[in-house]
């Protein structure tokens, strides 16, 4: 169990360590480009959810977290326990909701700094950081635990 909640301190560290870097090495709006035009990073920062919804609700960002990271450790314990993929996913969803907790906390807004422009369709992706990544990927992992875990029901019955 110890080794699923190392994946969330080190989600923390490296998010928390990211945006330490943009905050002491760029300006607000500041871009380097990385893989011009299509990866860089652009000093950012997000007062509100995703995509700067609910901007200024601070005190509704902060009962969700601890609700949802109550919720997340809770289901962790009581029903992760011989799924490594579904504990994974779990530590992933903590690691980034506490990493983004943390900016809330302590800077009253969000630090992000990837930014992405998605070729073919030409979609200039909404800026994020380390914990919306493990947060994404936390997401899609779970999805993925779901559809396996029907499939081997399926087989049983």
């Amino acid at each position: 169990m110890l080794i699923y909640y190392g994946i969330a301190i080190v989600i923390i560290l490296i998010d928390q360590w990211t945006k330490w870097l943009v905050v002491q090495n760029m300006n607000l709006g500041e871009k380097i480009s990385i893989v011009e035009p299509y990866v860089g990073l652009l000093s950012h920062r997000n007062k509100g959810a995703a995509w700067g919804m609910l901007e200024g609700q601070m005190w509704l960002f902060y009962i969700v977290t601890v609700v949802v990271v109550a919720g997340i450790i809770y289901f962790f314990h009581k029903e992760a326990k011989g799924s490594p993929l579904l504990s994974s996913s779990l530590m992933l969803l903590l690691g980034g909701a506490v990493g983004n907790f943390i900016d809330r906390l302590w800077r009253k807004e969000v630090v992000d700094f990837v930014d992405v422009l998605i070729p073919v369709i030409n979609y200039d992706f909404p800026i994020f950081n380390v914990a919306d990544a493990a947060l994404t990927i936390g997401v899609v992992l779970m999805i993925i635990h779901v559809f396996v875990d029907e499939k081997k029901k399926k087989k049983v019955t």
